[in-house]
């Protein structure tokens, strides 16, 4: 039953960040959209594949910025964009031509998997959802898109995350494999 009690809040707000903790975020974040960014555009661009999609934006969220969160250990990130990657181009060749169904059957069976293989990383619902809203040239990967961009594209951000987020005395990642 719904109830307007359940959405009033009245929990606590987080701790405002320290500035060591939003420096070491940012440069986490920088180098690790930068370093898939100059792979794409110097390696694979010249050959029409993809390395860099949207989901990474908020991947760089969690794993540079929310290290300590469940949703940001390496396990998460590799298995939520490799499985979400593969639910995506699978729902999208199977009904693909139904948009909007193909749409959210792709993030639901994305969340669904996540949730059976202990690897929910959010950015994951949005890699099934741009296998099926990408452009022609994400369509064209096939099942190549799994490994590249979603999986090839996450471990070359965990590989900066394990160095950046391991320079601060004060952080550490990951918590667990």
């Amino acid at each position: 039953m719904f109830s307007f009690k359940k959405i009033s809040g009245g929990g606590l707000r987080p701790p405002k960040v320290s500035a060591q903790e939003v420096f070491w975020s940012w440069c986490g974040s920088f180098l690790g959209i930068g370093a898939v960014a100059v792979i794409h555009e110097k390696m694979l661009a010249p050959h029409d594949l993809v390395m860099i999609i949207g989901s990474f934006g908020a991947s760089a969220v969690l794993i540079y910025g929310a290290i300590t969160s469940p949703l940001a250990q390496p396990r998460h990130l590799l298995g939520g964009h490799l499985l979400s990657g593969i639910v995506g181009v699978g729902v999208f060749q199977g009904i693909g031509h139904i948009p909007w169904l193909a749409a959210a059957l792709a993030v639901s069976l994305a969340i669904v998997v996540m949730q059976m293989t202990r690897t929910l990383h959010p950015p994951g619902g949005a890699t099934a959802l741009i296998a099926i809203i990408g452009s022609d040239q994400i369509h064209a990967l096939g099942w190549l898109y799994p490994i590249v961009p979603a999986f090839s594209g996450a471990l070359v951000m965990l590989l900066v995350a394990l160095l950046v987020n391991n320079l601060s005395p004060d952080r550490r990642y990951p918590l667990y494999w």
